[in-house]
C-alpha cells in the first residue's frame, strides 16, 4: 500500500464513527473499544444490563462496515449444529447418486452476534471455541474456513443469572475484549429519548467494505511498539500470577493470574487504539486506557476479594499504579 492508500483508509475511520453516532448516542468509550477489537483481529463481550443498546450497537456497526451479518439468539435448547451448521443428504435426480452436503450455519459470516451468550449450555457455548481461535469449523472430520474477516460479538446480562450458564475461563480467554457498558449521561439521555420516540430514522450508510477491514488488521501489525513498552506489558501481565507477583493487591487477593494471550491482547489492542487514532505508534496511554478490558476477565480473585466486594478491575488499578514503566 502507499502512503496514499494508507491515509485514505484511515480517512474513513472517523466517517465510520460518525456513522455509528447516527444510532448510538454517546458510549464513545465502548464504541471505540469494540472497533479495537475489529482492527485487532479479535472478538468482543459486551456486558450490560438490557435496554442499553448492546444489540442494536452490534447491528449499526454491520450496516456501517457493509459485513455479511448473522445474529444468533442464544437459548437453553440451542445445539451446536444450531450455530455450526449440519451434513444434509442430497440426490442427484440425473444418476440416482445420493451424497451429503455441508449446510453452512450461521457462524459463517463476516461479523456474528451472539445475543445472550450465557443463556445456553457449556455444550454449545465450546462449538465457538474453535471457530474464534482457529478460524475454521471442524464437522464430520472435514475443515470449513470461516470468511475472513471473522469478528464475533457477544452479549451478556450481568443481572439476571437465574438459569444462566456462566462462561468458562477458558472461554472468556478466546475474547480478546470484555466490555463493559454503563448508563447513559443525562443529556445522552434526553438525545436518546427525543431522537427515538418520533417519526425520522437515522440512516446509516455503509463505510467499510471487507477489504478495507482486512487491510487495517494488517496495518494494525506494522504500528510501532517500543521496547520500554513491550517490557511494561510483559511485566504487567506476569504480575497478575499470585505466586510470582510482587504486587500485594495480587499476593492478597489473587487467585489466577492471565496467561501468554494477555500479553498479546494488549499489544495488538494499543496498536489499534493508536491506529484508530491516526497514530503509528502505540504509547503508554494506549496501553493504561486497554488494561481494564484486556485484563478484567483473565484475572481471578480468591474469596477474600470477593468478601471485600472487591472486582478484577480493582485488581487492574492496582497493577497499573504498581508497576513501573
Amino acid at each position: 500500500m502507499t502512503e496514499q492508500d494508507v491515509n485514505a483508509l484511515l480517512a474513513k475511520l472517523p466517517v465510520l464513527k460518525a456513522e455509528i453516532g447516527k444510532v448510538i448516542v454517546g458510549q464513545s468509550a465502548v464504541l471505540d473499544e469494540v472497533l479495537v477489537a475489529l482492527l485487532a483481529g479479535g472478538h468482543a463481550l459486551l456486558e450490560g444490563v438490557p435496554g442499553l443498546a448492546k444489540t442494536l450497537l452490534v447491528r449499526t456497526l454491520a450496516s456501517a462496515t457493509d459485513l455479511p451479518f448473522r445474529r444468533i439468539q442464544f437459548t437453553p435448547d440451542l445445539m451446536p449444529t444450531d450455530i455450526l451448521g449440519t451434513e444434509v443428504l442430497e440426490e442427484d435426480h440425473g444418476t440416482g447418486h445420493r451424497s451429503f452436503k455441508f449446510n453452512p450455519g450461521p457462524i459463517f459470516a463476516s461479523l456474528v452476534l451472539a445475543d445472550e451468550i450465557n443463556r445456553t449450555p457449556p455444550k454449545t457455548q465450546a462449538a465457538l471455541l474453535e471457530a474464534m481461535q482457529e478460524g475454521h469449523v471442524t464437522y464430520a472430520g472435514q475443515e470449513h474456513a470461516l470468511p475472513k474477516p471473522f469478528f464475533l460479538l457477544a452479549t451478556q446480562n450481568p443481572i439476571e443469572q437465574s438459569g444462566t450458564y456462566p462462561l468458562p475461563e477458558a472461554q472468556l480467554d478466546r475474547f480478546l475484549l470484555y466490555v463493559r457498558i454503563g448508563y447513559p449521561t443525562e443529556q445522552e439521555e434526553m438525545a436518546v429519548l427525543s431522537g427515538t420516540t418520533g417519526t425520522a430514522g437515522a440512516l446509516v450508510r455503509p463505510v467499510l467494505g471487507g477489504d478495507d477491514v482486512r487491510q487495517l488488521q494488517q496495518l494494525v501489525r506494522q504500528v510501532g511498539l517500543s521496547p520500554e513498552l513491550l517490557s511494561f506489558v510483559n511485566r504487567l501481565v506476569r504480575a497478575t500470577r499470585p505466586a510470582t507477583s510482587e504486587v500485594k493487591f495480587i499476593q492478597d487477593y489473587g487467585r489466577w493470574g492471565a496467561g501468554p494471550r494477555a500479553g498479546q491482547a494488549l499489544i495488538l489492542c494499543a496498536k489499534a487504539r493508536a491506529l484508530l487514532q491516526g497514530r503509528f505508534a502505540a504509547t503508554l496511554d494506549d496501553i493504561r486506557a486497554l488494561a481494564p478490558p484486556v485484563l478484567r476477565h483473565r484475572i481471578l480473585l480468591n474469596f477474600n476479594a470477593e468478601a471485600e466486594n472487591l472486582t478484577p478491575d480493582d485488581a487492574v488499578a492496582a497493577l497499573l499504579q504498581a508497576v513501573q514503566v
